[in-house]
């Protein structure tokens, strides 16, 4: 299949039609998706899009068959149960419904942080040394071959859920007993001592990083989604190393099949080496959540981004709604200023 692309962006809100927003599900990340996808909703509606609000997959998957959406903007976040693992790309794919986000492979690969190192790692691209933990594995063997610190984490999980630092053996049972608690397999990998960033994705457009600075130890669950003492400061570097580090989020964006939006985040050693960690395909839009704040210094307001997000559902469309040599007019996200307006 060949597809011939015309830019364009959307202007009026009545051609996005009739538009669930997916939220909520069943993942260990529901309350984040809600408090995304409350957000989300606000915003596009402020906008005039027919926008409304879906909880779960099982009930998004009825509402498509009863109310007529036309496409799905997906924030739910998380797998078995959450919209980030393919699961639900795989259904709307089937149904012929458009959505916003990465598409199964994407989708699958990146909620693997297993496969999604072995993928990078078979490209050059760097990532912390690592070993794969199925359920029995001997960690304390797996320690030996990694070396302290290390991280111990659910392979398959994000927002930092079930993540422990481990600086010598005697904390590593208990950290392997948290991350078991979640499903799947484990992960074990380096821990880079160093700065926290962040790079988000828009459409091509890779947005400034974000350099984290929490209060405590690490950027962890409590950093991100509860505290109001971390610091974001952006662009997280200068000059060189700003665009050394967000051509290295695209790559890694780019390997594992991602597409529309997403996030990539990254730590950079005390020697300014930079070590991809992972790629989050439906990130938080929360009032703590890193996009939004790296799309405001880009000139982006919340709402302005909520659309460009949602404008990326026509760039599949085109593609998968048929077969062939196609002609079609996208939305481009970069065509316009803050203000909707071109540039």
């Amino acid at each position: 299949m060949s597809v011939k692309v015309t830019v364009d962006k959307i202007s009026d809100p009545a051609q996005f039609g009739r538009v669930a927003v997916a939220m909520g599900g069943s993942s260990a990340e529901r309350e984040v998706s809600l408090d995304s996808g409350r957000n989300v909703l606000e915003a596009l509606k402020a906008r005039g899009v027919d926008a409304h609000a879906v909880d779960g997959i099982p009930a998004l998957l009825d509402a498509l068959r009863t109310d007529h959406f036309a496409r799905v903007f997906n924030i739910l976040h998380g797998q078995h149960g959450g919209g980030e693992d393919g699961v639900l790309q795989g259904a709307l794919e089937a149904l012929k419904v458009p959505y916003t986000g990465s598409g199964v492979l994407g989708s699958a690969l990146s909620m693997d942080k297993t496969r999604s190192k072995r993928v990078w790692q078979s490209l050059g691209l760097p990532t912390p040394k690592f070993v794969a933990l199925p359920r029995g594995a001997d960690v304390h063997a797996a320690a030996k071959q990694i070396g302290f610190p290390l991280i111990v984490k659910p392979a398959c999980e994000g927002s930092s859920v079930g993540v422990t630092r481990v600086f010598e053996e005697a904390q590593l049972d208990q950290a392997v007993e948290l991350a078991a608690k979640y499903p799947g397999d484990l992960l074990m990998e380096t821990l880079i001592e160093g700065d926290e960033l962040t790079v988000g994705i828009l459409g091509r457009q890779v947005l400034p990083s974000i350099h984290i600075v929490p209060k405590g130890a690490f950027y962890d669950y409590n950093a991100k989604y509860i505290a109001e003492d971390t610091l974001y400061l952006c662009p997280g570097l200068e000059g060189d190393a700003e665009a050394e580090l967000r051509a290295l989020a695209l790559a890694a964006f780019d390997a594992l099949g991602c597409q529309g939006w997403g996030r990539v985040d990254v730590m950079r050693d005390r020697a300014g080496r930079n070590w991809l960690l992972e790629v989050n395909t439906a990130p938080g839009m929360t009032s703590h959540s890193l996009v939004p704040k790296a799309a405001k210094v880009a000139g982006i307001d919340y709402q302005e981004l909520c659309w460009r997000v949602l404008e990326t559902s026509f760039a599949r469309e085109s593609v998968t709604a048929r077969t062939g040599f196609t002609e079609s007019r996208i939305p481009n996200p970069e065509s316009r200023d803050s203000k909707g307006g071109a540039q």
